[in-house]
């Protein structure tokens, strides 16, 4: 059995022009402990599959089928209490953009010991321990200042550390990680990928690393599928699809770089 088994996912949005078919027949599955990269231009429909495998499509949004099946589990269409046991817990999110994702009236502690307070039941003090000892672990010199700021006084670098570091807080068994050094300068992005990968060696962790990048692809996955107008076009291990590309649009994607 794999870790998480996607089957047929549909995801479309009523609009003013009618039906938008973002994700339209997708299928993969990711094992434990594996990377896969979902890859292709903008607007394919990688970031609407990531939100829907965390359950975070709403209106005009809608899944008219698929299946998404998390350790067997069926997560699509489960109910909301069901989703909030497994957002943050066994399938967590770094979103592209952290100054949108973190909430600018709370600090940094509130937002960071949030997952641990609803999933593992700490105290309060023990979260923030836990929370001082996740920064500590993602290289961040003070972590009791970082704690104590807000989003806001943040380098772009410091609130996606923040943000890796809700989302290994629970220990995940699968990450997913949208676009995670897009905005970020060349050594800074260095930096984040290689952390990325440093901490799913250490715990173990799944990944589904959502880029247009395929030179990152290069340096932190296993096998890629590429979407192309909301279907899956191509999916290989990494050295054969970078090798010999058998989609027409793989092929287009790579002579692009």
């Amino acid at each position: 059995m794999h870790l998480l088994d996607v089957e047929n996912l549909r995801t479309y949005f009523h609009t003013e022009d009618g039906l938008a078919k973002a994700v339209d027949g997708v299928s993969f599955h990711i094992d434990a402990g594996e990377s896969l990269a979902l890859v292709g231009e903008s607007a394919c429909g990688k970031s609407v599959t990531a939100l829907s495998l965390m359950g975070l499509v709403r209106p005009p949004g809608f899944h008219p089928g698929g299946s998404i099946r998390l350790e067997g589990e069926e997560l699509l269409g489960a109910p909301e209490s069901v989703l909030q046991r497994v957002r943050g817990n066994r399938i967590s999110m770094i979103f592209q953009e952290p100054m949108t994702s973190l909430n600018p009236v709370y600090t940094v502690a509130n937002q960071l010991a949030e997952p641990l307070l609803l999933h593992q039941g700490l105290s309060p003090g023990q979260a923030r321990a836990r929370c001082h000892e996740l920064l500590g672990e993602l290289g961040i010199a003070s972590p009791a200042v970082v704690l104590d700021s807000y989003p806001h006084q943040l380098s772009g670098g410091m609130r996606q550390r923040v943000m890796i570091a809700m989302a290994i807080a629970c220990r995940p068994r699968l990450m997913i990680a949208d676009e995670p050094s897009t905005a970020l300068d060349v050594t800074v992005q260095a930096q984040i990928l290689h952390l990325i990968r440093e901490l799913q060696r250490e715990q173990g962790m799944a990944l589904l690393l959502i880029t247009h990048d395929l030179g990152v692809v290069n340096q932190m996955c296993d096998r890629i599928c590429v979407m192309y107008s909301g279907r899956v076009a191509e999916v290989a291990g990494r050295e054969a699809l970078l090798r010999e590309p058998r989609h027409p649009y793989t092929v287009r994607l790579l002579q692009s770089i």
